[in-house]
């Protein structure tokens, strides 16, 4: 990107500015900071503001961008390697810095200075510390290595529980696995779990040391359940078991806690439950397997009463983030993930956020949310709240008459289409982070299967809910009002509003046009998008005004 975009965006978590003064060591500072980030671009020669004042010349009269460049890899550790480049902007000299990603990583000053590129409450990006752990944390994982491989020093098969050893073997022989039949000894060979020249690995205290070995070489092995719903007795319990002991603890005391709505689909008589099983196993299972266990934290699974969070310490492993959750499967502990899988706790595709996915919109419900994740670790909110049965109803007597399971991203689009009342495709790929090839192909073979229907031509093709889908409902006004109003007398009627009186919300846009304010919220989009209309303000101060 031209760092005059980037100066015009302002400070970001990949962008940094600097004084035109900054000193030698506080650059290699900012440097190793991005890098231990996601990379990014520092610009020397521009005020946090984004004002550009030029960067002070940094040799004699001069700045020589190698000299720059060759500073920061032999004053890092270790040696980062950077494109230094001079930009003549607004008349000022800037020197740009681009930083690539530390990998391996982390990189730190000469000086033993470690930070890392996070974000503040606030939204805003700062360099913050590395605390001795995340310092070896980050270590391990850029490099490849497993946690759980690392040696328990001092530790002996006396640490490890029997007990703890019969429960995975009898998980497995539910699960139909030959470990089930396999001694102490050979259990941990074949997990992996005995390092070179030692006899205990951390694994294998995590999945069947006693609770003093637990203590003592993995304390921060603790889980917090609370059920904070109003109208049901507050509960916190502190649970600091070996993982396997764990996870059937939580499914105990979710499962207690779960309801199930009857629904009547044709012939068939069809539980949904307020958390699905797979749901349940998957988000309990994900946090125990991918937390990291040198950050300091418990997990925590809390039931309120919209919904069903779990947050683990640490972020997600590298080349995961929230937009490719579906598509990317990367555990931070394989060891542990395979011991998982052995033992039934997980589903063995490595595909169980798909299922989760899958479960909730099946359900009825809004998908799970990864949105409140950070670096710092990962959270899943998944929505309670009332399931849209008249949904689950037609699906379920569409999907029973055709004997063919809609797939993932069509479960995903039909959602979409319904929240919107009616949507483009270019849309739905944009709120969904779908490839538009994918979800054009999607939409029409949704079309052909008599689920939805479009209208209109081209860009402009929005896409509904069939007339069988309202009328089941019993509710065929909701079927017309969908349908009728043409998408070009919307954005005319808005643009005559925001002309007449400066400026107009989404609640007047949804009102004028007989709308939902999300369908009305698209409307804007598109007219903003199109420079016909401009956003100002935030949240409920938020208008839309006419483009001067």
């Amino acid at each position: 990107m031209e760092s005059r975009a980037l100066i015009a965006g302002g400070e970001t978590f990949t962008t940094e500015f600097k004084r035109s003064d900054i000193s030698a060591k506080d650059l290699t500072k900012a440097v190793a900071c991005l890098a231990n980030g996601e990379g990014g671009v520092l610009l020397i020669g521009v005020d946090d503001d984004g004002t550009v004042v030029g960067a002070s010349p940094r040799h004699g009269q001069v700045t020589n961008p190698e000299r720059v460049a060759a500073y920061i890899q032999a004053n890092t550790e270790p040696a980062l390697a950077v494109g230094v480049h001079l930009e003549t902007i607004d008349g000022h000299e800037v020197i740009r810095i681009d930083v690539p990603r530390a990998d391996p990583g982390p990189v730190g000053t000469k000086l033993g200075v470690f930070t890392k590129r996070v974000l503040k409450s606030t939204g805003q990006p700062e360099c913050a510390p590395m605390t001795a752990h995340e310092i070896v944390s980050m270590g391990m994982v850029a490099r490849g290595q497993d946690f759980a491989a690392s040696i328990a020093r001092d530790a002996s098969m006396d640490d490890l529980d029997p007990l703890e050893f019969d429960r995975f073997r009898r998980l497995c022989q539910e699960a139909g696995d030959e470990l089930a039949d396999l001694s102490d000894d050979d259990v941990l060979r074949a997990l992996g779990l005995v390092p070179i020249a030692a006899p205990v690995s951390i694994g294998a205290v995590l999945l069947f040391g006693t609770d003093a070995a637990l203590q003592r070489w993995v304390p921060n092995a603790e889980v917090l359940f609370q059920d904070a719903r109003s109208g049901h007795q507050s509960t916190n319990i502190r649970i600091a078991e070996p993982l396997l002991g764990t996870a059937e603890r939580l499914r105990e005391l979710i499962d207690a806690r779960n309801t199930v709505t009857e629904l009547m689909a044709g012939l068939y008589r069809i539980e949904i439950p307020l958390i699905p099983s797979i749901t349940r196993r998957e988000a309990v299972a994900n946090a125990l397997v991918h937390r990291d266990y040198a950050a300091v934290g418990p997990i925590r699974v809390q039931l309120n009463d919209s919904s069903f969070v779990v947050a683990n310490p640490g972020g997600f492993p590298p080349g995961v983030t929230t937009q490719n959750i579906l598509d990317q499967s990367r555990p931070r502990s394989p060891i542990l993930a395979a011991a998982f899988k052995r033992a039934g706790l997980v589903e063995r595709r490595g595909k169980g956020v798909n299922d989760m996915f899958e479960q909730q919109l099946r359900a009825g419900r809004d998908a799970p949310d990864y949105s409140h994740s950070t670096s710092e670790s990962v959270v899943v909110t998944v929505p309670l709240g009332n399931a849209d049965l008249d949904l689950v109803r037609f699906l379920l007597t569409w999907e029973s008459d055709h004997q063919e399971p809609l797939s993932l991203d069509e479960l995903r689009i039909v959602h979409e289409v319904k929240t919107s009342g009616s949507a483009t495709s270019f849309e739905v790929a944009g709120d969904l982070n779908l490839i538009s090839a994918i979800v054009k192909s999607s939409l029409g073979h949704l079309v052909e299967c008599g689920i939805l229907e479009s209208r209109g031509v081209g860009r402009s093709r929005k896409y509904h809910l069939t007339a069988r889908f309202y009328d089941l409902a019993q509710d065929r006004n909701a079927y017309v009002r969908v349908k009728g109003i043409d998408p070009l007398q919307q954005e005319r009627m808005i643009l005559d509003y925001a002309d007449a009186y400066g400026s107009i919300t989404r609640g007047q846009a949804a009102e004028l046009c007989q709308t939902t304010p999300t369908q009305a919220r698209s409307v804007l989009k598109r007219l903003v998008e199109d420079g016909r209309l401009r956003l100002t303000g935030e949240r409920r101060g938020a208008r839309y005004v006419p483009r001067e």
